[in-house]
């Protein structure tokens, strides 16, 4: 009985820069190997040319030929024995580990809302113009429905939206159920079918 191999990716060489595909990986392993010096700068040269073409929307940016020669010396491992028309990349930092990016201590009360709606509520509280504040507490009541909205219809209610608002402004802002109740799509919405029937009949 014959038995066939198949040659799986994940019995292959782990490919340094996977974009590029298991072909040109090849390239570049074979230009390693080239002894002549000059014969295997064309080589490079080729490749070179060969990874442009992988992403043609790209050539006119400053630094893409100076990227494309990094990621040829990073798929050679250091290893491609030219003369690089750009300082190469330090090998050891691809050995070190990212740093680490602090989580966020904002310390928001509500986080489906986000951070910036609660700064605007804070903010909202500050302005004396009545007319402006009632606008921004239109918009505002209005983008919370939509956030409880697309977690849970049933919870977006009035009541919820009034009481979180007032906790964010520390009880400074207080919303009546009038101005909530005008941006409450479902309204709007049930409105628009009761006027479209009318109109039928």
């Amino acid at each position: 009985m014959t038995t066939f191999l198949t040659d799986y990716n994940s019995n292959r060489k782990k490919l340094e820069l996977p974009e590029y595909g298991r072909h040109i990986q090849k390239m570049v392993d074979h230009a390693i190997t080239i002894e002549d010096r000059e014969e295997r700068s064309r080589c490079a040269n080729s490749i070179i040319t060969v990874m442009g073409n992988f992403f043609p929307h790209l050539r006119d940016v400053s630094d893409f030929k100076h990227k494309l020669w990094d990621h040829l010396a990073i798929m050679s491992d250091f290893k491609l024995d030219i003369d690089f028309p750009y300082e190469l990349p330090e090998r050891s930092n691809f050995n070190q580990k990212p740093q680490k990016i602090p989580y966020s201590t904002n310390g928001i009360c509500f986080r489906h809302y986000g951070i910036i709606i609660e700064r605007i509520i804070k903010e909202t509280v500050k302005i004396e113009d009545i007319e402006i504040k009632n606008h921004l507490i239109s918009l505002i009541s209005s983008h919370m429905r939509k956030s409880l909205m697309s977690w849970n219809k049933d919870y977006a209610t009035d009541d919820r939206i009034i009481n979180d608002i007032k906790i964010i402004s520390d009880g400074e802002l207080i919303v009546t159920a009038q101005q909530v109740k005008n941006n409450d799509p479902r309204d709007s919405q049930s409105r628009n079918r009761r006027r479209n029937h009318h109109r039928k009949s």
